[in-house]
């Protein structure tokens, strides 16, 4: 009767703390499984940068670029050290970690002028307050492509994504 007992109680126990762990530890955070690899896409069509803007959503901090017409063109990955295009001086960045964004778009229209403005090139967006993302900083615009550095507090996943005239870079705010 005593062993029965022991083995109901252990199997009690099992349900009540290993169950909970094990099922929690297989589900996402907010249902996200993109990963922290490097993302890519090539370039069929290409415009001019207009804006660089941010929002903050319940799972994941957003980055969005604006085009005049539509781009496709990207990379996006985690690096040691953002560096400026052309000259590759580094571009510091307040995080945990570094993202290295290029568009395939430059920031001036076919006669030079610029299409893209901003007052400080190390704050383009302001992010304070915000979960994941720390800084966003200018890289450069150099033979039409268009590079900033988005600090972030650590290495998460991320997924980049383009809908019309945009280019989209989530960064979770958990794994």
């Amino acid at each position: 009767m005593f062993r029965k007992a022991t083995l109901a109680l252990a199997a009690l126990v099992a349900m009540v703390f290993i169950v909970p762990i094990s099922a929690s530890a297989a589900s996402p955070y907010c249902g996200i499984t993109w990963g922290s690899l490097e993302k890519s896409a090539a370039s069929t069509q290409t415009a001019e940068l207009t804006d660089i803007r941010a929002g903050q959503h319940d799972c994941y901090d957003r980055l969005v670029f604006d085009f005049r017409g539509n781009v496709n063109g990207y990379r996006v990955g985690y690096v040691d050290q953002v560096t400026e295009d052309p000259t590759g001086n580094p571009v510091p960045l307040r995080g945990g970690a570094r993202l290295a964004v290029t568009v395939r778009a430059p920031a001036n229209d076919s006669a030079g002028n610029p299409t893209y403005t901003f007052t400080n090139r190390a704050e383009l967006v302001n992010v304070t307050g915000f979960q994941t993302f720390r800084q966003v900083a200018w890289a450069g615009s150099f033979e039409g492509y268009t590079s900033v550095g988005l600090g972030v507090r650590a290495r998460l996943p991320f997924r980049v994504f383009t809908l019309p005239g945009r280019i989209v870079v989530d960064v979770a705010h958990f794994w």
